[in-house]
């Protein structure tokens, strides 16, 4: 009797490095807003003057700059557990270190001390970030890249609302240092995890010295085919979403919704339907493949962006909103979770920390700079061109897959990295 060639996508939802991606997503996640939200209603709290909470997101630049130290973590190997686990501990127990070292400093009394070891944090969880996409993309197989990303994505957004909303809840009860005290505890499951978990085989050829460890990765990117327009698609592909999604909130004001709408309906109601998109993203990317996926859920999130041109139209409707909330968010999980899953198939397992870290921080370049002058654009325009604006950003991203990953992958040869048998 043989065996299924395709066993039942459920099969391979509910494996254990399914949950190893989920619980170590939930990880990086969660200490994302202690230094952001927590830290900012603390600190306001405190009476901590304006101008030195705004400055405090200056201590988020580990989370930009994570590619500077990624080489090191692809050269050396710890002497306990493995490159990738050996790491991930070593930035695991260091984060709980600095997130309950960061409860017990003084915001009113010195906030320069507050800044440090709200640095810390950040440092050890770019860290710790840098260490989890690259044991994903070495433990998963290629094609389960896309449900593992996805769920890792979801465990991450998970860790932000404990972190943001349960952190806010457990500070009207307790003073902050025991909240971060119990947010340094809710890493416990992740370093389970990381001593449970295998360890990824390690390939031949990783880098024996830094040279190699910077460069090499460097040298291997970009001799592939259309190596420049990948690039040029990470920039842009998911750059219509991100620009309208930046001006989203002052929209929803101005069109009439109250706060507590807003709050209801876009923060939570959408919460909810991101997470579905983003596990409804990982599931048929099991059967489209992560570049038909690509195609499809690029399609679906301009069209979602198109739905705020349409509620600008309309005006004050509430069941539209609850409509149109729903459906961007779930189309923006979906195009999410591809594209995480598009980026960790470019990396080569040699080097995969270095490659990944540079990708997902070119990533946010588009969240940066082409938010900047979208309020000026709404304001010149109205919301509705705004919008449609938008949308139309969207197409030139979605066609740049033409290059390098059509519909009919027959159309162009794939390309081979150096750890692929077919590779040159």
């Amino acid at each position: 009797m043989t065996s299924n060639p395709h066993p039942p996508i459920w099969t391979r939802v509910f494996t254990a490095r399914m949950l190893v991606a989920l619980i170590m997503g939930f990880a990086s996640g969660l200490p994302l807003l202690l230094t952001v939200s927590l830290l900012q209603a603390w600190m306001q709290a405190e009476g901590v003057d304006l101008g030195v909470i705004g400055l405090m997101s200056l201590v988020g630049l580990p989370y930009t700059l994570k590619f500077l130290w990624a080489p090191l973590m692809d050269r050396f190997t710890p002497p306990f557990l493995g490159r990738r686990r050996g790491w991930l501990l070593v930035a695991q127990v260091g984060l709980m270190a600095a997130i309950a070292g960061l409860g017990f400093t003084r915001p009113a009394a010195n906030p320069l001390i507050v800044a440090l070891a709200a640095l810390l944090v950040t440092f050890f969880s770019a860290s710790q970030d840098i260490v989890v996409d690259a044991y994903r993309r070495e433990d998963l197989r290629d094609e389960e890249l896309g449900l593992g990303s996805s769920l890792a994505i979801n465990g991450y957004r998970v860790g932000m609302l404990l972190a943001s909303g349960g952190g806010l809840i457990l500070a009207d009860h307790m003073p902050f240092a025991g909240v971060y005290m119990i947010m340094a505890a809710c890493l416990l499951p992740g370093v389970i995890t990381t001593l449970l978990a295998p360890e990824p085989s390690t390939p031949a050829g990783t880098p024996v010295t830094l040279k190699q460890a910077v460069i090499d990765p460097l040298v291997d990117y970009f001799t592939r085919r259309d190596a420049l327009w990948i690039l040029a698609f990470i920039l842009l592909y998911k750059l219509g979403d991100t620009m309208a999604s930046a001006m989203t909130t002052p929209f929803y004001l101005e069109v009439g919704f109250s706060k507590s709408q807003i709050g209801t309906v876009v923060k939570l109601f959408g919460f909810w339907a991101t997470l579905g998109g983003g596990l409804a993203g990982g599931i048929l990317m099991l059967r489209l493949g992560i570049h038909r996926s690509l195609w499809i859920f690029g399609g679906l999130q301009a069209l979602s962006t198109a739905g705020f041109a349409l509620l600008a139209r309309v005006g004050h409707d509430l069941p539209l909103l609850s409509g149109v909330i729903a459906f961007e968010n779930l189309t923006g999980g979906m195009g999410t979770a591809a594209f995480a899953a598009f980026m960790a198939s470019l990396t080569n397992k040699r080097f995969t920390a270095f490659q990944y870290a540079l990708l997902s921080s070119l990533m946010g370049v588009p969240r940066v700079m082409a938010a900047a002058p979208t309020g000026y654009l709404a304001q010149r325009f109205g919301w509705e061109p705004f919008f449609i604006a938008c949308t139309l950003v969207a197409v030139p991203g979605i066609l740049l897959l033409m290059k390098f990953a059509p519909w009919h992958p027959r159309a162009v040869a794939p390309h081979p990295r150096p750890e692929d048998p077919e590779a040159p």
